[in-house]
């Protein structure tokens, strides 16, 4: 048996022998139909695709999946035990716990469209707090399908509760200090002192920038809309590129393309900017620099300058309000440092 994700007519399509590959495929076309981004159905192609390889290898029928066979799908996905890198067994595989409930969640879609496309009688996929129906307005991703079929959410392996990584001047300046073009400066700074995300980074329109007022209208997670004013010196950077670097009569809206090669004028790809950040990492020595880190690094640096905590969840486009008080989190460890470090200074003066 053999599956894959492959990129066909612009969408990402399953493709090989897997008898499921029809209905992952409608699957996947009804989360298109219903809006949601490519980088969303691109990560659901590849759930299915690990779940299927899992059915293959027990030879397990997807009309015959039962709530033990997920449960030894998670097993078989070799999760790591959380803090520790380790894994729970001997496996060649080692997926993060974060890793396997989304890809639950998304099998758990997947069966949940099956069964209101009448493909599937049940939903073997088991919920946590069954029995919990969600309000209509308040359902998961399949809510809109039908009455009474999602059910609450929840996690079937625990998760460590991670606070966001943040860097330090040395590590910033550093790997700025490489940065040859106006366009690459500018793309970091979007992150560093806008907190936008490297997909947000990537998608940014000319049209949604405004000079004048410094702001940005930024397109996030789920298509949801924020404007984020981002600090002058990002302004400078971006004014310079597109005004020397960026190649004159491109009709391309969005505003980081490429500057040379074959692709000259495409906009900047997933893997451009991942092997941007990978080159300048490896010649600044700065190993730490992700762009996630950029963007937490934004995030606690507000919050250390006591932000509000709507404002701080507005400018990151949080949906979840938990997310937001990880940062607040960092904020009250900065000041139970600062208050030691006082002491220890008022001890030493006594």
């Amino acid at each position: 048996m053999t599956v894959s994700v492959q990129v066909v007519d612009g969408e990402h399509c399953l493709v090989g022998d897997w008898p499921g590959i029809g209905v992952g495929n409608e699957f996947l076309a009804h989360l298109r139909a219903r809006a949601f981004s490519p980088a969303t159905v691109r990560a659901y192609a590849f759930d299915l695709v690990n779940f299927a390889r899992f059915l293959d290898e027990r030879d397990v029928a997807l009309g015959s999946v039962e709530p033990m066979d997920v449960f030894a799908w998670v097993d078989w996905q070799g999760a790591r035990t959380p803090g520790s890198g380790k894994v729970v067994r001997l496996a060649p595989r080692s997926a993060a716990p974060a890793t396997i409930n989304r890809r639950v969640a998304a099998v758990r879609a997947f069966f949940e469209f099956l069964v209101m496309s009448k493909a599937c009688a049940a939903n073997p996929v088991p919920a946590p707090r069954r029995g919990q129906g969600l309000r209509p307005t308040a359902r998961g991703m399949l809510g809109h399908l039908g009455p009474g079929r999602a059910r609450g959410g929840g996690r079937l392996v625990r998760e460590q509760r991670r606070l966001p990584e943040s860097l330090d001047l040395a590590e910033v300046q550093a790997f700025m200090s490489g940065l040859r073009t106006h366009r690459d400066r500018a793309m970091v700074l979007a992150m560093l002192l806008g907190g936008l995300r490297s997909a947000e980074v990537r998608g940014l329109l000319i049209k949604d920038v405004d000079q004048g007022r410094r702001r940005l209208r930024v397109v996030g997670k789920g298509g949801r809309e924020r404007v984020v004013p981002v600090d002058a010196a990002f302004f400078a950077e971006l004014v310079a590129y597109l005004r020397h670097e960026r190649p004159r009569g491109l009709t391309t809206p969005e505003c980081f393309v490429v500057l040379r090669g074959p692709t000259t004028g495409a906009p900047v790809s997933e893997a451009g900017l991942r092997a941007l950040f990978r080159r300048h990492r490896d010649t600044s020595g700065a190993t730490r620099v992700r762009p996630h880190r950029l963007r937490h690094t934004y995030g606690t640096e507000l919050a250390v300058a006591g932000i509000d905590l709507l404002a701080l969840r507005e400018l990151m486009g949080h949906v979840s309000p938990e997310t937001t008080s990880r940062y607040v989190h960092l904020s009250t460890e900065h000041l139970a440092a600062e208050y030691a470090a006082a002491r220890a200074t008022l001890s030493d003066v006594r």
